[in-house]
């Protein structure tokens, strides 16, 4: 009975993973089928599904090998090939050649950003980091998918003539940043939660209810501050906090 169990703890992190790989296997056939509103919650599905398995192994310290490789394989079809597709399908492929090379882009350096993540992980297994090097390829897509639903609420003219604009930008740029080394966080330290856990419960609460009440425009926004904040912590708030390290030793 108890090697059933820890079997059974080993595999209910893969469900949810299979669970990702679905979602993303429908949200690619609604984007042939030019369904983009529904490929883009498939995508914001299967970006939960991956939040759950990745929470449940650490709970359960179920985490292994080879769920690693599966958890990579399942986020290059879902926040790789799916994105991809649904914004070639959507707006880039008016644009030729260039928007198929843009959504090339995108997926290949989302590959790139998995493998690198894949040889991290296995040299320092386990390893609670607060920051991830590069934009995680969860957030690139959701941010595209957050996107698609935005449009949604664009008056019409706007739509025809910002959107091409945007999804080159914003796709190039997603895809740049996974293989950046711009740190962005990752929520896995609890220390700010253990240490103040009245405020970010409310904290938690509030946001919950901004994003209940306008879920289409505040998604889209949520993201692209997430996108931005790594910038801003990288390039503005580290070279602070090295320039006030190293004034305090030359003042020893």
């Amino acid at each position: 009975m108890s090697d059933f169990r820890h079997k059974g703890i080993y595999i209910l992190p893969n469900l949810f993973t299979t669970a990702s790989l679905l979602a993303g296997f429908m949200g690619l056939m609604w984007a042939v089928q030019g369904r983009f509103e529904l490929c883009a919650s498939a995508i914001l599905v299967s970006c939960l599904c991956d939040g759950l398995d990745g929470k449940l192994a650490r709970m359960t310290k179920a985490s292994s090998e080879f769920g690693i490789q599966l958890d990579s394989l399942v986020d290059l079809v879902a926040f790789g090939v799916t994105p991809a597709a649904m914004i070639y399908l959507w707006q880039t492929q008016h644009l030729g050649r260039t928007g198929l090379l843009v959504s090339f882009a995108y997926l290949a350096c989302g590959a790139l950003r998995l493998a690198r993540f894949n040889v991290s992980a296995m040299r320092s297994p386990g390893g609670g980091k607060k920051f991830f090097v590069g934009l995680p390829i969860p957030a690139a897509a959701c941010l595209l998918a957050t996107l698609v639903l935005f449009a949604a609420r664009l008056p019409e003219g706007a739509l025809q003539a910002v959107l091409p604009g945007w999804c080159v930008g914003l796709t190039l740029a997603s895809g740049l940043l996974m293989v950046s080394k711009v740190r962005y966080a990752s929520f896995k330290d609890l220390e700010a939660v253990k240490a103040h856990p009245y405020t970010m419960s409310v904290a938690v609460v509030l946001l919950f209810v901004l994003m209940a009440s306008e879920p289409r425009m505040l998604g889209f926004f949520f993201f692209l501050a997430y996108l931005f904040s790594g910038l801003a912590y990288t390039y503005a708030v580290l070279p602070l906090r090295r320039g006030t390290f190293l004034r305090g030793l030359t003042s020893r």
